[in-house]
């Protein structure tokens, strides 16, 4: 059986003097990059220098839109409606699509970061404004989301390309859900073991979670973070064992 899987990482979460970072390594290992769009992290000229290597590499550019929150980098909860949702998320496309649309390129997918991410992904009302506000900007945009949630169905429903989201580097609950970063297992720092359980979800479309059983999952895109110590060594190495198991690295618009 042949496996497919795009690759795709958080980048342009840095401001003003941002000078590329990781990120102008890591981009030449992944298939897909979301940008900051400037409310949890990111700026105008990052916004710009990350959309321009992005597509010099011919990287799949997708807009991160996250809660109005930068001093807690878009990872703290907040009291938000659906329908402020739904104008924070266009806001935030049309931010990154113009810069994208500038720089003569086209907006491949939306990605919604940290805590936005995670509470529509269990809040029905959320990720259909979330789904809602892609399909009014564009409806030829693919919408990620954590495999199996309330995301993805939401855009299914609405008519979008879905793109079910796996990570490298998070440890996952028995219901499919991320362990919270405020829990002390919540995150997978070595690397061998990481790769390993990524190589188990797009083959198998299985996780072990944090009881030790099997949760079922879909694998189509595979989520590593650009801003740990490591990242540059990591994006190589799991980009060679994935290739080294059989796995093809492809752009997420061959997948779905």
């Amino acid at each position: 059986m042949n496996h497919q899987v795009d690759l795709n990482c958080d980048m342009g979460e840095s401001f003003g003097t941002y000078t590329l970072g990781n990120d102008r390594v890591i981009l030449d290992y992944v298939t897909s990059a979301n940008i900051a769009c400037g409310f949890h992290a990111g700026d105008p000229a990052t916004m710009r220098k990350t959309v321009k290597l992005a597509l010099e590499k011919n990287v799949g550019i997708g807009a991160h839109p996250g809660l109005q929150d930068l001093a807690g980098f878009g990872r703290r909860q907040m009291a938000v409606t659906p329908q402020e949702v739904y104008d924070l998320v266009v806001y935030q496309i049309g931010a990154l699509y113009g810069f994208v649309k500038a720089e003569g390129g086209r907006l491949q997918h939306v990605k919604a970061h940290g805590a936005m991410y995670n509470m529509a992904a269990g809040d029905a009302k959320l990720s259909e404004a979330i789904a809602e506000a892609v399909y009014k900007v564009d409806p030829e945009l693919v919408l990620f989301g954590l495999s199996g949630s309330e995301i993805i169905k939401a855009g299914d429903q609405i008519g979008l390309r879905t793109a079910n989201e796996v990570f490298s580097d998070r440890t996952y609950q028995p219901d499919g859900t991320l362990t919270p970063r405020s829990q002390a297992n919540a995150l997978i720092t070595d690397p061998d073991a990481a790769i390993e359980q990524v190589i188990r979800m797009v083959k198998e479309n299985k996780v072990i979670n944090t009881e030790g059983t099997e949760t079922s999952l879909k694998a189509e895109t595979i989520c590593i973070h650009g801003d740990g110590k490591t990242a540059k060594e990591f994006a190589m190495q799991i980009s060679s064992s994935l290739k080294e198991a059989g796995i093809d690295i492809q752009h997420i618009q061959k997948i779905v």
